[in-house]
């Protein structure tokens, strides 16, 4: 089914498939916009939601920051945020409303405040206000912008000096070498050669259940999030070696039929007690859930493992999508709930 070229195209209207492919492209992208610290930092806060604030798992885990960061899904931020905080205040839209009322509450507390957005009410009240303004490229799911996010925040942390000048030499070593990844995932490429293909058919009818390491827990959280809004599937993800103290047991008894796909995300970069725990867990669960499709990170460095993990997510996704019947591109019932809340 897959492989009708007639019934992707008919399903897959606005082209999901073709932007998950340049997805590359925007790592590259350059932000005409200099930040100067008003004081020192130390801490740094990301608020945010969704695709808006995902992209802080990848920063975190690559390149890193010298200070503590963190990042909020609220309303409100931690009391601990003043003038030494650096607040990131995100939104693809810039009409989140949690968004929103994060930036009133930083502006209260006195935080050293950057926006970073493609529209909206956010994009405006920075240029009012004057604050430092990434603007992002508009024009598509934010679930799928998570790139821009991340170039931005890189450059934004190397004008800080809260991560090393080299992340910048890094990122565009990673988009030149994530460009040509994608090309045995096009959908021309028939199911029998087409890894993403054929892991969408294994997982086709069955809740996701995602897990990765340290390194890699940022494209568990990526496989989640694109099951959930692009194939409207129930997903769930986790993290290694937090799942041996609790889930782990969660496997082995009820309910008794489990209607679950399992991935394992498993980069031969994860410290080498993460790795054997992967194999270990896998043995003892044997025949007490579904065996994981194993997925094995691509190329020689951090980000490199962690863009290619999150891209075959996002096209393994929209072909499962596919399956299931439904235009990837879409959310309807989430921009309904928006408008239901205001009602």
């Amino acid at each position: 089914m897959l492989d009708d070229l007639k019934m992707i195209h008919e399903r897959d209207a606005q082209d999901a498939l073709g932007v998950a492919a340049k997805q590359w492209q925007q790592l590259r992208q350059e932000y005409d916009v200099q930040v100067e610290a008003s004081q020192e930092i130390r801490n740094v806060v990301l608020a945010g939601m969704g695709g808006s604030a995902f992209p802080g798992a990848f920063v975190q885990t690559w390149p890193g920051l010298s200070v503590p960061f963190e990042t909020v899904r609220n309303y409100t931020l931690p009391r601990y945020v003043n003038g030494s905080t650096l607040v990131i205040v995100s939104s693809y839209s810039g009409n989140t409303e949690e968004t929103l009322s994060a930036l009133e509450d930083a502006r209260t507390k006195g935080a050293q405040v950057v926006v970073v957005a493609a529209g909206g009410k956010l994009m405006e009240q920075a240029k009012a206000g004057g604050l430092p303004l990434f603007e992002i490229p508009g024009g598509i799911q934010p679930r799928m912008s998570s790139f821009y996010f991340i170039a931005a925040f890189v450059q934004l942390f190397i004008q800080l000096g809260l991560t090393d000048a080299s992340a910048k030499d890094e990122l565009t070593a990673t988009s030149d070498w994530l460009k040509s990844q994608p090309d045995n995932w096009l959908p021309e490429v028939p199911t029998a050669n087409n890894t993403a293909k054929q892991i969408a058919q294994e997982m086709i009818g069955r809740s996701a259940v995602i897990y990765g390491g340290p390194l890699m827990a940022a494209a568990a959280q990526k496989w989640k999030i694109c099951f959930n809004e692009n194939a409207k599937n129930v997903a769930w993800w986790n993290q290694y070696p937090e799942f041996n103290h609790n889930e782990f047991m969660g496997w082995t008894s009820h309910p008794v039929d489990k209607p679950y796909a399992v991935v394992d995300i498993r980069s031969n970069l994860e410290h080498e007690r993460v790795q054997k725990r992967f194999v270990v867990t896998e043995r003892l669960l044997s025949g007490k859930r579904p065996a994981p499709i194993v997925v094995v990170p691509q190329g020689d460095s951090l980000p490199k493992q962690l863009f290619y993990s999150s891209m075959l997510g996002d096209f393994v996704s929209i072909y499962v999508a596919l399956l299931n019947g439904v235009n990837p591109t879409p959310v309807d019932l989430i921009e309904k709930f928006k408008a239901a809340l205001n009602d």
